[in-house]
């Protein structure tokens, strides 16, 4: 039986862009594309390892605007190509990222959602993940705009 999710837990944000998912999909497949427009608003990214196949490994360090460092770790549980991509964030704070690439009349209705292990980190950290997630959306809409390059 599975565990319910409590809303405590989640962060969820949603976006329809005017692209068919197999473009939005491969904007998070290569590593080049991929490093340009994730994370918020000026960050930028150096990716150390990424292997995008079920159970591939993704070490990268975010840079912020002010210069601080923030390395990440993640694992790839879930590919399927134009539908879905799970990522497990296995450096802290854990949580599991589902982002899924729903067809609509319009484009692609992009389904961002993170499960938190701990709900009291989601309330801690939500004042800047939730904004934090909609930015790494609009940079992901620049960057098929081909505004991001």
């Amino acid at each position: 039986m599975e565990k319910s999710l409590n809303q405590d837990q989640v962060i969820q944000i949603q976006r329809t862009v005017p692209y068919i998912p197999d473009e939005v999909y491969a904007a998070f497949a290569d590593p080049i594309r991929l490093a340009k427009w994730w994370g918020p608003k000026d960050f930028t990214n150096t990716f150390e390892m990424f292997e995008f196949k079920v159970g591939g490994r993704w070490k990268f360090i975010m840079h912020g605007p002010d210069g601080s460092n923030y390395p990440n770790e993640s694992l790839f549980s879930v590919l399927e190509p134009g539908k879905m991509i799970v990522i497990q964030h296995v450096s802290q704070p854990h949580f599991t990222l589902s982002v899924s690439l729903l067809p609509s009349e319009t484009g692609t209705r992009v389904l961002w959602v993170s499960v938190f292990e701990d709900p009291k980190v989601v309330a801690a950290i939500r004042h800047i993940a939730e904004p934090g997630a909609e930015q790494n959306l609009d940079r992901l809409y620049m960057h098929l705009r081909g505004e991001l390059k």
